[in-house]
């Protein structure tokens, strides 16, 4: 496990330090209302509501809205456990399957339950100098319970040379 993520999670769950981030490196989602809602070593919670700034025109949520989401509900949990490793360790997403089943018409929560696969990606990436993959799965939940989509994202976790 990475001694960082503590910090890590302090950092992503301080308001106006997480919004600033979003607001210099990642505009569309902070315009788009994308939050993280909770965080641990294990499960990350996104939400991405319906409003103005994400909708289609269709009445529901735009489909790269709810790609946000969830891309960040996996990739958080990423970040986390790369945060300040030495050696440093680079995260890229190399694929991207969804399904989607409801229209995203309120709030949709992004659940993704892979952090200890993810860490122990990471950690092979390390012990072995070679490049590793894993699919994250995040499904995306509205208020009522119901899957409105579930994504498949293929991250890259490789060690950088010293």
């Amino acid at each position: 496990m990475n001694p960082n993520t503590n910090a890590f999670i302090k950092m992503i769950k301080h308001p106006v330090k997480f919004r600033m981030f979003l607001f210099s490196k990642l505009p569309s989602a902070y315009f788009s209302g994308v939050r993280v809602k909770s965080i641990n070593e294990n499960k990350c919670e996104v939400i991405v509501p319906y409003k103005w700034f994400s909708t289609n025109p269709f009445r529901s949520t735009y489909f790269a809205c709810l790609a946000m989401a969830a891309e960040m509900s996996t990739g958080t949990l990423g970040l986390m456990h790369v945060y300040k490793r030495s050696p440093a360790v680079s995260m890229l997403v190399i694929k991207l399957e969804a399904n989607y089943f409801k229209k995203a018409t309120g709030l949709t929560t992004f659940i993704c339950n892979d952090g200890l696969a993810i860490s122990d990606t990471i950690e092979a990436a390390v012990a072995t100098g070679e490049g590793q993959t894993i699919i994250a799965k995040s499904a995306g939940i509205n208020n009522a319970g119901e899957i409105v989509a579930e994504f498949f994202i293929t991250w890259s976790f490789k060690a950088k040379k010293k």
